[in-house]
């Protein structure tokens, strides 16, 4: 029989050698040591794949001169940037870490969120159902998969990277409510210690819900930490955000001196010196009064210095140009608050869950540089039509504004979750994607070009990096055709930009009937066992319009749309059919936005010379582009045209024009 371990002051109990701390599952690993955000593994290069300088393109396009002095700067492009933040925060420490002035955050925090949407499509503002995308919701569901676990691990890991890319003297605001309020304090107290917290500021709103069985929540926290709080050069301009006097306040300057100015007379205290409770006043100015007195002149004012609870400021009313319809959107009210306070102008704001894109679009107004991330793509096509809109506001009030690039991390981040889940295996890669299409696997195809089978339709899978072509559809649909196939879905990540110009004809040559699938990125994610939608590459024709140019010299070009059939992604199958239908009669009406690049060449960036969008305000969209594009050579040119629709998924296609 062992003996009984004694615990005493010379032998402690473990228990009692325990500091406080928040554990969560994941923390530590199987051998009690601290796992680290390993980042070596998760930075990629960002693949820049839009440029927008919208009032410098419609200047070009049109031939006009544009003055950069005057409107525009040069020295930062800002970053609209699609994919899960996680690998965009540690791909950014390469050039940002220790330079970004200021982090506002406003991330998901309902377990039980429902973020359906309506959304409007044509001219007349009729509204559907759009589902939140596949990616959003599975990431999502894992951000709670294990409770709390998950989601303090996921916050965790997201806030120590994003630690590393502020200044020393830089500051973050994260936006959350009473359901993770707790665990947030922790784990910010944890990452950046609480001697740096500065504040819990409660934002109070109007009324959300009628409650009958608890008190009416009314409020958001937000908590406000510093890289290092007894930094001197830590920027907080509180003289920048005061809130005006009441009217009864003011009201109390009743009186008026010889210029004219307003004034209350205020006595002393016993001391002998002015007081105002415990704020210091201007000096005494002696009057004609029976008792020592002075006067307390109102424009010495400079109005009440911000407190820790907000309650003048509302979400965006339901008539406001800058409502998105987004579902988490906050006023751009309370980000003018933050951002002013806790940066200066030409500083470098980031939102890494920028939604619709308001702490953005405020920090261009403000004059202030910008990156911006989310894992929704219908966020980031929100985001950059308000940010073309701000581009253009400021451009014709003649402030300045920066320009701004889209990226995303394209094939790297399928590299990065093959190398991670797949073992680097290209065959495991294909039973992956076969398996989620529902498709039998073949081990003993009739060509290497043919990987599975759905019912009688055979099946290709493209390689986790390559770009389907037009060439590889012809080798395909002819080895389908030699082994006595009718029909093929092609899957693949991307397509050749112009490929849907090509089945018809390929179609029409061997008698088989031939389908394009984009495999959803949903299927990188962990412990998926939904089948997520495979949809169709949407149709997008369009032909160029050449005239002369109203000078009377040289000719001008422009682009009109002939036809458009969305993909339908991300709409809730009740709706499915009876959408088909209408995308069919009026596939335009599911035209959200479209853009315009003149001069495109392979393996750049999407340069937007011209575009056109709908706006809550005004849901008309023309089908023929008006730039006037005049080319400054002659000779044969490629335009790109990008459709995006109004689930927030765009289609490219090329057209050749002469002149």
């Amino acid at each position: 029989m062992s003996e009984k371990i004694k615990y005493g002051p010379h032998n402690p109990h473990p228990l009692s050698l325990m500091r406080t701390e928040l554990v969560w599952e994941g923390k530590y690993d199987e051998f009690g040591q601290r796992r680290e955000v390993d980042v070596s593994g998760l930075a990629m290069p960002l693949q820049k794949i839009e440029t927008i300088d919208e009032p410098r393109s419609r200047a070009e396009a049109q031939g006009s001169l544009f003055d950069t002095k005057k409107a525009h700067r040069d020295d930062f492009r800002n970053r609209l940037i699609w994919g899960d933040n996680k690998l965009v925060i540690a791909s950014l420490l390469a050039e940002f870490k220790g330079a970004i002035d200021l982090i506002y955050i406003d991330p998901p925090f309902d377990v039980g969120a429902d973020f359906t949407m309506q959304i409007e499509i044509g001219e007349d503002s009729e509204k559907v159902q759009k589902d939140q995308s596949i990616m959003e919701m599975v990431a999502y569901r894992d951000m709670w998969g294990k409770g709390s676990n998950s989601y303090i691990h996921m916050m965790y890991e997201r806030l120590s990277l994003m630690k590393q890319l502020l200044k020393e003297t830089g500051s973050i605001y994260l936006h959350c409510d009473y359901r993770v309020t707790g665990i947030m304090r922790s784990i910010l107290d944890e990452i950046f210690g609480s001697n740096n917290f500065l504040n819990e500021i409660v934002w109070c709103y109007g009324e959300r819900e009628l409650a009958t069985r608890h008190y009416n929540r009314k409020h958001d926290t937000i908590f406000f930490y510093a890289k290092d709080a007894e930094s001197s050069s830590r920027v907080f301009n509180c003289w920048d955000i005061t809130s005006d006097y009441s009217e009864g306040s003011v009201a109390k300057y009743n009186q008026t001196d010889k210029d004219g100015r307003k004034y209350q007379i205020r006595g002393k205290n016993v001391s002998g010196s002015p007081w105002r409770g415990k704020q210091q006043l201007p000096p005494i100015v002696e009057v004609e009064h029976p008792e020592w007195t002075y006067r307390d002149y109102f424009d010495e004012k400079k109005g009440i210095l911000p407190r820790d609870w907000i309650t003048d400021v509302n979400f965006e009313n339901r008539a406001s140009n800058d409502r998105t319809g987004y579902p988490t959107q906050k006023p751009r009210a309370l980000l003018e608050r933050f951002i002013k306070a806790s940066s200066n102008e030409g500083d470098i704001i980031a939102d890494f869950f920028c939604g619709s894109g308001t702490t953005l679009a405020v920090a261009e107004t403000l004059g202030r540089r910008w990156i911006g991330s989310d894992l929704g793509r219908f966020a980031i096509h929100t985001a950059r039509k308000r940010l073309i809109g701000v581009q253009r506001e400021l451009n014709e009030t003649n402030e300045p504004y920066r320009s701004f690039d889209v990226y995303n991390l394209g094939r790297y981040e399928r590299q990065w979750w093959q190398k991670e889940s797949l073992k680097g295996a290209e065959e495991e890669h294909r039973s992956v994607v076969l398996n989620f299409f529902r498709a039998e696997v073949l081990t003993h195809a009739p060509s290497p070009l043919i990987h599975g089978r759905k019912g009688s339709a055979f099946i290709h899978v493209d390689g986790i990096d390559s770009i389907f072509t037009r060439g590889e559809l012809t080798e395909v649909a002819k080895a389908v055709k030699a082994s006595g196939g009718k029909q093929v879905h092609c899957l693949a990540w991307d397509f050749e930009m112009d490929i849907r110009q090509s089945v018809s004809a390929v179609e029409s040559e061997l008698g088989l009937s031939i389908k394009l699938h984009r495999i959803p990125r949903e299927i990188m994610e962990k412990n998926r066992t939904e089948v997520p939608p495979f949809f169709e590459v949407a149709v997008l024709e369009a032909e160029s319009v050449v005239r002369k140019a109203d000078s009377g010299k040289g000719k001008v070009v422009d682009v009109k749309l002939t036809n458009f059939l969305p993909s339908l992604t991300e709409v809730p199958g009740k709706e499915l059919e009876a959408l088909q239908e209408r995308a069919v009669q009026s596939g335009f009406d599911f035209i959200d936005f479209w853009a315009v690049d003149f001069d495109w060449h392979p393996n750049k960036p999407f340069n937007h010379h011209w575009q056109d969008y709908r706006t809550r305000k005004d849901r008309t969209l023309k089908t023929v582009s008006d730039a006037a594009y005049a080319y400054d050579r002659a000779g044969k040119h490629t335009i790109c045209v990008k459709v995006v629709d109004v689930f927030g998924c765009d289609t490219s296609i090329t057209v050749e024009v002469e002149v």
